[in-house]
């Protein structure tokens, strides 16, 4: 069995920074959008307009492409803005916001489409008609700015005639965003435009800063974001983290040709917008431009940014779905760990207690044995431990008899005995338990549907964690195990909880098929079917890193994994769902990138 590599320096980067970074709309994807929204819908007419959510517009316009929907979102968190073939249902009562837009630019017609400099702000220039029939235009804004994200409709004198949300003096000291009010580009700080800035304003606005070298980029220049911060850094051949004032000359001037050759890229339009996952299915961070530094993970090249970004958010947000859906079973299970495991801290401190059993069982013996030489009120007396060899001090109680001293010994070590056995038994069953805790949670992380949750929640009732209520309804399982095809052509199974687990290894498995799982971590089994064949390397290989992926160990550099025909798999009598012994076993040291395992 050859073993397998580990996971890549740049992979983990991935994951550390996807940790750190929520990715949001920067100046770069806007332009993208910009460039895409010229091309599809310059010169085409408002034809409806809805606001399906209190922050939110939906857009149908017709043109030379046909009919086309635009969502333009000002959600504080989650601003976005993209083309959709879908429809959204809206309220039965506009809101006034959608009325005001519906008379003043329904059937308008979009001139014109920009983004100022590479601010996260889109303009789209609507022509229409006022009510005496003259020619108008109107400025409606899209801000794109976290949680001060705006949609500001203006006249073409740029005073604001309403928005999507006010802002007061009150709520900023910044900008009132109100009916009446000028518009202007809040500047809460000094920030170079990217797209016309000289060698010589980059190093002096990049390079005196005390900081870490990608935030001095992305503090200095608008619309950089911190991913692109780090992946300029990583282009250069820079360590981010380096403090930006640190820079010698040499580096300086390849950090900047570096960050040249990327403005022109946006500058040209030559965009490439792409989805980056982790090694799996989750969705790490998007942009429209490549991200070398992840040039180890796999990702999902898009002809559009619409679609880059409808796909991103759309999966972020069954994440985050089933998240909103789990955490009252992730409360129940993590509350009766908490109260495992504090369960089983008492068991072993009492158990420690217990070891000096051996100890009164020997004094015992000795006073027995030797007890006939000692003095009548002694307060110890020294004897040959016949079983180390050895001389030991036995203390005695001076008011007892030898034979008294003997049975009280005796009796201390009868006590401490069924102490350590009764101990050693609920300490198997609380490690049991937190197995079975630990291994529901992990499975709880991997869900990837509502329906993956439905026998997770029969566990947790089974097992007596949560109350079962008699409704007469018959559960219904519609969750199945994951399957996936090994680059060689075999089937191998994924359990998605405990109980999948059991019948994967017990009901679907055969005596000759190959069972994988994480050594000592909470995990799924894996199954894979050989139909009576010499498996290779490669497919052990894959298996290996399903095993580790779906397992507690997901993203660590190298996870063990225990693999062994099934027929040496066994279930003890009375043991907890998933909870399985083997005796014999081969492992494996492998990573946990199945990025080129092919899913069913």
């Amino acid at each position: 069995m050859s073993r397998a590599e580990p996971v890549r320096t740049r992979a983990r980067f991935a994951k550390q920074k996807a940790g750190q970074h929520t990715m949001a709309l920067d100046g770069i994807v806007i332009a993208n959008i910009v460039a895409e929204l010229n091309t599809t819908l310059l010169g085409a007419r408002i034809n409806k307009i809805a606001q399906p959510e209190a922050d939110e517009l939906l857009f149908t316009l017709k043109g030379n492409n046909g009919q086309q929907r635009l969502l333009l979102s000002a959600g504080a968190s989650l601003p976005l803005i993209y083309l959709t073939s879908a429809n959204k249902p809206s309220p039965l009562t506009a809101p006034n916001f959608c009325m005001l837009l519906r008379k003043h630019i329904g059937n308008g017609k979009l001139v014109r489409i920009w983004q100022p400099g590479l601010e996260r702000i889109i303009h789209f220039e609507i022509e229409h008609y006022n009510e005496m029939g003259d020619l108008c235009r109107k400025d409606l804004i899209l801000e794109l700015m976290g949680k001060h994200s705006n949609l500001i409709f203006c006249d073409d004198k740029g005073m604001i005639v309403d928005s999507i949300k006010h802002v007061s003096a009150q709520t900023s000291s910044v900008r009132e965003v109100l009916p009446g009010r000028s518009y202007f580009i809040a500047v809460t700080q000094e920030k170079c435009d990217p797209l016309a800035t000289s060698e010589e304003e980059f190093r002096a606005a990049v390079f005196p800063k005390p900081m870490p070298l990608a935030k001095a980029l992305y503090n200095s220049y608008t619309g950089i974001s911190p991913v692109i911060a780090e992946e300029l850094c990583h282009r250069a051949g820079l360590e981010s983290a380096q403090s930006a004032n640190s820079i010698g000359e040499l580096e300086q001037l390849h950090l900047y040709r570096q960050f040249e050759l990327l403005m022109e890229d946006v500058r040209e339009q030559r965009f490439q917008p792409a989805i980056i996952y982790d090694h799996g299915n989750t969705p790490v961070e998007f942009s429209s431009v490549p991200l070398t530094m992840y040039a180890d993970m796999e990702q999902t090249r898009f002809d559009s940014a619409s679609e880059m970004l409808e796909q991103y958010f759309a999966m972020r947000n069954t994440v985050t779905r089933i998240r909103q859906k789990s955490s009252d079973l992730r409360r129940i299970a993590t509350t009766a760990l908490d109260r495992c495991r504090k369960k089983y801290e008492l068991q072993s401190r009492q158990l420690a207690d217990t070891e000096k059993r051996e100890k009164y069982r020997i004094y015992g013996e000795l006073i027995n044995t030797y007890g006939y030489d000692v003095a009548p009120g002694a307060k110890s007396f020294e004897a040959l431990n016949y079983y180390t060899n050895e001389k030991m001090t036995v203390p005695l109680d001076g008011s007892l008899s030898a034979h008294e001293n003997a049975q009280k010994y005796f009796d201390k070590y009868n006590k401490l005995k069924r102490t350590y056995e009764a101990l050693s038994e609920h300490i198997q069953e609380t490690e049991a338990e937190i197995a079975q805790l630990e291994s529901i949670c992990t499975f709880m992380d991997m869900a990837l549907s509502e329906d993956d949750l439905v026998q997770v929640r029969e566990e947790l009732m089974d097992a007596g964690y949560i109350r079962r209520k008699y409704s007469g309804k018959k559960v219904k399982i519609t969750s199945r195990p994951f399957h996936y095809i090994s680059s060689d052509g075999f089937d191998i199974y994924v359990g998605k909880n405990n109980y999948q687990n059991d019948e994967l290894t017990f009901k679907i498995a055969g005596n000759s098929d190959w069972w994988f799982h994480a050594k000592g971590a909470p995990g799924s089994h894996v199954i894979v079917k050989t139909n009576g064949k010499e498996l290779p390397d490669r497919t052990f290989e894959e298996a290996a890193r399903l095993a580790a992926y779906y397992s507690r160990s997901r993203g660590a550099e190298k996870v063990e994994i225990d693999y062994v025909e099934k027929k040496h798999v066994k279930k003890p009598n009375g043991a907890k769902p998933g909870f399985v012994v083997y005796y014999t076993n081969y492992s494996m040291m492998i990573d946990s990138d199945i990025s080129g395992i092919r899913e069913v």
